[in-house]
């Protein structure tokens, strides 16, 4: 017999009525946070960062693919990864069906990472995506938005990261939880060059031939894209998290 707390029709209703309240009062205060985000000031981008893409060598604006709104996934694959996050991954296994989808609606969805070209297009291939993908191999981006760091500032303790200085030297292996160890290990890599890239989302906007930074977020920040945890979320047992259970979608075993 189950544990869990069981009613008759009638008290589930009631429960529910209560419940749908909450998630009303939610609805609105998430309608207000977005209403927040919109009216951030924006900060011109001056740098000419340069991508590489399936088209060739672009700059920031040639990202955008000729809309006027940007949104970037900052993929955890670093140049010394033989494989991209597994996190990352499920993320951005739900990408492709809503691509299309923001491309009517004025926005291009494209992710970034610092690995090169060639590496991003075969693991693209081996999961099945078609979302856009450019490399940020050799320059500036990744660092000044936030989502990538040197060993120096392991070493030092000075990774500012959502927002905030972690405040601890972190460049050796044996430092890093068992869980980040893991994912590391998932990549082919070890925790110290794994977490030196971070994930992220940057917004952009393309006005008169300029291109402005309007919002970016970290961490706990893209629980909303991981489709996966908005479903889990609504299931009987919810998150019911142990560690990390995740992987990419073609290691699960088929039965």
């Amino acid at each position: 017999m189950t544990s869990h707390t069981t009613a008759t029709r009638e008290d589930w209703l009631a429960a529910r009525l209560d419940l749908l309240a909450a998630e009303k009062a939610l609805t609105r205060r998430s309608d207000e946070l977005a209403r927040q985000r919109q009216a951030l000031p924006w900060v011109r981008i001056d740098k000419d960062y340069r991508f590489d893409t399936d088209e060739g060598e672009v700059p920031l604006a040639g990202l955008f693919a000729g809309r006027s709104q940007l949104l970037v996934y900052h993929f955890m694959f670093g140049p010394d990864y033989d494989a991209g996050c597994p996190s990352c991954s499920a993320i951005a296994d739900g990408f492709n069906g809503i691509v299309d989808h923001l491309a009517h609606h004025d926005v291009t969805l494209c992710a970034v990472s610092r690995a090169p070209l060639a590496k991003l297009q075969a693991y693209r291939q081996r999961l099945g995506w078609t979302f856009p993908w450019a490399s940020a191999r050799g320059n500036d981006f990744n660092a000044d938005f936030s989502v990538w760091f040197s060993e120096r500032q392991q070493r030092d303790g000075s990774v500012e990261y959502n927002y905030r200085r972690e405040g601890h030297a972190m460049d050796e292996a044996a430092a890093y939880p068992e869980p980040v160890a893991k994912m590391a290990g998932c990549c082919g890599t070890d925790a110290p060059t794994y977490t030196r890239d971070r994930p992220g989302l940057s917004a952009f906007v393309l006005e008169d031939g300029v291109v402005y930074h309007t919002y970016a977020t970290f961490a706990r920040g893209l629980d909303g894209l991981w489709n996966m945890y908005q479903w889990l979320d609504r299931a009987p047992l919810g998150r019911n998290e142990a560690g990390v259970w995740w992987r990419r979608r073609d290691e699960y075993a088929r039965g």
